[in-house]
């Protein structure tokens, strides 16, 4: 019998994405907003491993990353065990002359950036937001992402609340928080998307980046994801890259 999941991405691309935004929920999830004023999601469980991707929404590497192999945490159960964290900046830059932001694709990819911000910024729940940021990198990948209004519709989501961040230029504010996190990563990432593990950059080695959380988790909730990783990942260059790396430095204050 097919699962949930495996059926909706037989049937059809948008229901793929209902199937995400709607059986995980996990209560152990709360919000709390950081000195930046973005919300993030934290947990009652310290155990759960922290993990961060930082990337921008028009690049095709970051899109196929997050449609192809992020769904897979939602999907394995995965998501149980770890605070996840969307930072849609990438290598978008401020420009010093006016103090305008500079993204690496062009305007539309500040404008989705800047959106995807709001979704996580009013839907601080990641199974709400990843949905809407799903889609819209789903659209990236065909070429269709000016269609990126179409998801909320497809999804049943109002847009009202992220239309009035986008507009009130509080995303604004979002995204030059997300910017000073990312220019203080250490070590500095030189690509996208970039990965940090219980803030350990995992490098190149992003599409593996299940071993590496089940490396980090040190707690006791049943993780079947875990004993299913393929055999030939080398657990312990995970263990050394974890150990290390040096770690990402928290975010600054603007």
């Amino acid at each position: 019998m097919l699962s949930k999941m495996a059926f909706c991405k037989l049937a059809f691309p948008v229901l793929v994405m209902a199937c995400l935004l709607f059986p995980f929920t996990f209560p152990s999830h709360v919000s709390v907003r950081n000195d930046a004023g973005v919300k993030v999601s934290t947990s009652n469980s310290s155990q759960k491993v922290n993990v961060s991707i930082y990337y921008e929404a028009l690049c095709v590497r970051c899109a196929k990353f997050i449609v192809n192999k992020l769904e897979d945490v939602f999907e394995n159960g995965l998501i149980s065990i770890i605070n996840l964290r969307l930072v849609p900046w990438g290598a978008s830059y401020i420009s010093k002359s006016n103090n305008t932001i500079i993204c690496k694709h062009g305007q539309d990819e500040c404008q989705l950036n800047t959106i995807q911000a709001c979704a996580i910024y009013v839907w601080p729940d990641v199974n709400k937001h990843y949905g809407l940021i799903y889609c819209i990198e789903f659209l990236a990948i065909e070429g269709r992402q000016k269609e990126w209004e179409s998801c909320f519709k497809s999804l049943g989501l109002p847009q009202k609340h992220i239309l009035d961040c986008y507009n009130s230029g509080k995303g604004r504010t979002l995204e030059l928080a997300y910017a000073n996190e990312t220019a203080h990563l250490s070590p500095p990432h030189s690509f996208t998307p970039w990965v940090v593990v219980n803030n350990q950059s995992i490098g190149n080695d992003y599409e593996n980046f299940a071993a590496y959380i089940c490396k980090a988790y040190k707690g006791n909730a049943s993780t079947e994801s875990c004993k299913s990783l393929p055999s030939n990942i080398n657990s312990t260059s995970i263990a050394k890259k974890l150990t290390s790396s040096t770690p990402t430095k928290k975010m600054l204050s603007l």
